[in-house]
Order: C-alpha cells, then sequence, then structure tokens
C-alpha cells in the first residue's frame, strides 16, 4: 500500500532511492553497521537510534522516562545528527502506511532530542525559541528538517501529517515534547511490526500515572493533553470511554464515580535525569 501524502508536492519522483538513502548513511557513517550488507540501511539507522534510546533513556524514581542529557550531548549527539542525516534522505510518501508512521515518529522524537542537546541546558524546552511565530516560545513553528525536498517543523509533522493523515489518536502517546508532563519517550525506536504494542504500553503507562490521570478523594485532574486534543479522542464520552480501556482495575472503577475532570494541568520542566 502506497503512503499519500497530504503535501501535493511532496512525492519529488526519486527512482533510485536506497542509492541515495545508502549514499547519505555513508555520509553519516551508518554504513559500516550493516556487515556484509545483510540488514538494510534503514534497519541499520533504526539499531543505532535504539541503541541510543538505551543507553541514554532511564526511568526515573516518579516513574517517568527521563533523558541523561548531559551524557547524551557528550557522547552520542554525533551519532544522533547522523541517524537524523540517514532519515531525511528517506522517501516517506512511498512507505506502506505503518512503516510510514513510525518514520514521522522517530523523525519528531529525534529532532526534537537533537534541539535539546543543541541548546543544553535549559530548564524547559518552551525556553527554546528558534522563531517561526511571533505568538508562541519553543522550537516547533521553525523549520527543522528537509523531507524529499520539502522543509518541516515539528508541528508540521504532528499536526499536518500524523495527526491529519493518520487519523491515529494514540499517536499523542507516541510523541515526546522532552517535558515531564509528555508521554515517554520510549527506550526503543518505533517500528512497523511493533506499533499497536508501542501504542498500547504508551498508552496505559500515561493513563496510569498522575501525569495523565490524577485522582485524590474526590478531585480528578488529567492532562492538558486531553483538552488540547480531545476532539482526537472523541469528545468527553469519547475519552471517558478511552480512559477507561487502558486504565488498571483500580483506576478504572475510580473513574465509574467521578464526573469530568476538575482542572487541566502539564508540567513543562524538562525530562532531564540529572
Amino acid at each position: 500500500m502506497t503512503q499519500s501524502s497530504p503535501y501535493p508536492d511532496f512525492n519529488p519522483g526519486f527512482d533510485n532511492d536506497r542509492r541515495r538513502f545508502m549514499a547519505a548513511c555513508a555520509g553519516a557513517g551508518l554504513v559500516a553497521l550493516v556487515p556484509g550488507n545483510s540488514l538494510s540501511a534503514a534497519q541499520s539507522a533504526d539499531e543505532l537510534y535504539a541503541e541510543l534510546l538505551k543507553t541514554y533513556v532511564k526511568r526515573g524514581s516518579d516513574g517517568v522516562n527521563r533523558v541523561s542529557y548531559a551524557a547524551f550531548r557528550k557522547s552520542g549527539h554525533r551519532d544522533l545528527k547522523a541517524y537524523l542525516s540517514a532519515l531525511q534522505a528517506m522517501r516517506p510518501s512511498a512507505m506502506a502506511r505503518a512503516d510510514a508512521m513510525a518514520y514521522w515518529i522517530n523523525l519528531y522524537n529525534a529532532r526534537t532530542l537533537d534541539v535539546i542537546l543543541d541548546h543544553y541546558p535549559v530548564k524547559s524546552i518552551k525556553d527554546i525559541d528558534l522563531g517561526g511565530s511571533f505568538f508562541a516560545s519553543g522550537p516547533w513553528k521553525a523549520k527543522l528538517v528537509t523531507v524529499e525536498k520539502r522543509p518541516l517543523s515539528l508541528d508540521n509533522i504532528e499536526h499536518d501529517i500524523l495527526r491529519a493523515q493518520f487519523g491515529e489518536p494514540l499517536v499523542h502517546y507516541a510523541l515526546n515534547c522532552a517535558s515531564i508532563g509528555c508521554p515517554d519517550l520510549l527506550t526503543s525506536a518505533w517500528a512497523a511490526d511493533s506499533l499497536a504494542a508501542q501504542f498500547d504500553l504508551g498508552a496505559r503507562a500515561y493513563i496510569n500515572h498522575p501525569r495523565g490521570i490524577n485522582i485524590s478523594g474526590r478531585r480528578f485532574t488529567a492532562s492538558k493533553i486531553y483538552s488540547w486534543y480531545g476532539d482526537d479522542f472523541g469528545g468527553s464520552g469519547g475519552l471517558r470511554s478511552h480512559w477507561q480501556s487502558y486504565a488498571d482495575s483500580g483506576l478504572a472503577a475510580e473513574l465509574a464515580r467521578l464526573a469530568s475532570p476538575k482542572s487541566y494541568v502539564y508540567d513543562w520542566a524538562l525530562n532531564d535525569a540529572a
């Protein structure tokens, strides 16, 4: 199945994608990770990214996956930039749906990590103003990657591609904005053959953690993700069904006795392990 694109000029018609991608990997130092060419360059690139995540992403005592940014910047930043170079040589418009979704999630998360490492130390991603908008702080509006000759921002990837093109609300559990309030950055790369399991893991981990749903007595708070993107989950009625589908039995019982959340909260502090 060929993946269509929301951009009318997103497919520049390259005929030799594998040759181009291998050349980009060679320039980024990735071909050496394909001994005897027994693995594809794409697999090699994702394996490099997965190793970076396993090395620098650790579960904190608060149950939030945190990033050792200082160590990452010192020893892994060059490899992350190599991975980003390899991704931008690919042609997602020609990928199958699941492959394309995994590609865009990995690109978003990897570029977000790269932005933090470029500016580290910072207290919050919102402190990094890269321009692109007169009305909002943060890096989301700036054109930060180029895919198939198209400059794209993080907002383009999230809203114009992943949300608009795929229509999968669980993608909100896949994208990490380097903040405590955000769903976890996984310790593995996203992959087409494990999307369902990764979405399930992300949703359960977030909903059953206080930054997703927090019930104290008769007080009920929820993440601002559910107010910002409530319509993606089917509105207020759909949200409750969604929460109960992924909530542990105790939380599901508490949700059943309470009305709507009293407030929506979000912690923009950096998800730093330091």
